[in-house]
């Protein structure tokens, strides 16, 4: 992100980031560029970085500017579908001899993907519940199996029954959310403590993902604040019994990155007083920094609770 919008709030980026004015007509917002072709000044002289559209094009790089400054990154790209963009992402990170755990309601093309094309790399892949403990059990007998050791785990699940009030819930989406937010992560939690208790050197680390719900929640997220309250107990509980075993254990505290789950935050959410309020939101990157940071200290030091969060959202004091 440049520095020109380090400063600029989400409403001014969402706006400006990415525009430039047009050098020929002035205009502030640049066209849609439609052709597919552009006229070069040589072999390799590309003129203003375009030659096929496919590779780039004018209208695509100013989306791509405007997300990276919306999300706190130096730079975006775009993609004709998601799953393009999930091929693109996994064809960079991965290597022949990777092993990657999916869980089983990923999107369908995710499993064709892996099944047709990441599995041609010499990648391995397994699919698990995380609510079911003979899934569980069996996925880290696979990861002890293949890598000897287990040093990191990290909890991030996180679902909600999306502003459902609470006398309106079903015991079934109670249970849902409960399943995946807290019992999947007391299996992973519990298997962890097998493995790192047992392994040579001892020891090993779990990060979970709470919530700033535990500790001020939304209207009509019973389930959610419920869950994320009891994640705190788990950090809390695995911390100390994990201490003989060099196993360490801390939670990070998200306020408001910016994913498809708070994507409703830029136009506005329910608020407390009953009145519907936009909200920043901060860059996920900063989110996954803080969790790298964490995840690579040593195990005599813990950050046992961290909130990251966006600076200027309702959170501390009334609002």
């Amino acid at each position: 992100m440049s520095d020109r919008h380090i400063s600029q709030h989400f409403e001014t980026l969402a706006i400006h980031a990415g525009n430039t004015a047009d050098p020929l007509t002035g205009a502030v917002v640049p066209p849609i560029y439609q052709v597919s072709t552009y006229k070069q000044d040589g072999v390799g002289g590309l003129r203003g970085g375009y030659e096929y559209s496919r590779s780039a094009n004018p209208t695509r790089t100013a989306l791509e500017e405007n997300l990276a400054a919306l999300e706190g990154g130096r730079r975006g790209l775009a993609f004709a579908s998601g799953l393009a963009a999930e091929d693109c992402l996994l064809r960079t990170l991965l290597s022949p001899g990777d092993h990657v755990v999916i869980p089983n309601d990923a999107y369908g093309g995710t499993f064709r993907l892996f099944a047709k094309v990441v599995s041609r790399w010499g990648v391995e892949w397994s699919v698990a519940d995380t609510s079911d403990p003979a899934a569980v059990r069996a996925l880290f007998a696979a990861t002890r199996d293949r890598f000897g050791r287990l040093d990191v785990l990290f909890n991030n699940a996180g679902i909600s029954t999306r502003g459902v009030p609470l006398e309106e819930l079903t015991v079934e989406q109670w249970k849902s959310v409960v399943d995946v937010n807290l019992t999947g992560a007391f299996l992973c939690t519990q298997q962890a403590f097998v493995l790192m208790k047992d392994q040579q050197p001892q020891g090993g680390r779990i990060i979970n993902n709470g919530s700033i719900s535990a500790y001020s929640p939304r209207p009509h997220s019973a389930p959610y604040t419920a869950t994320k309250h009891a994640i705190t107990g788990l950090t809390k509980s695995s911390s100390l019994d994990g201490r003989r075993f060099n196993i360490a254990c801390g939670q990070i505290d998200i306020g408001n990155a910016a994913t498809e789950m708070t994507a409703a935050m830029a136009t506005g959410v329910l608020q407390a007083n009953g009145q519907t309020a936009a909200e920043p939101r901060l860059g996920v990157a900063h989110v996954a920094r803080a969790v790298v940071y964490m995840a690579s200290l040593p195990l005599d030091a813990n950050v046992q609770f961290m909130t990251v969060m966006a600076t200027k959202m309702p959170f501390i004091g009334r609002g």
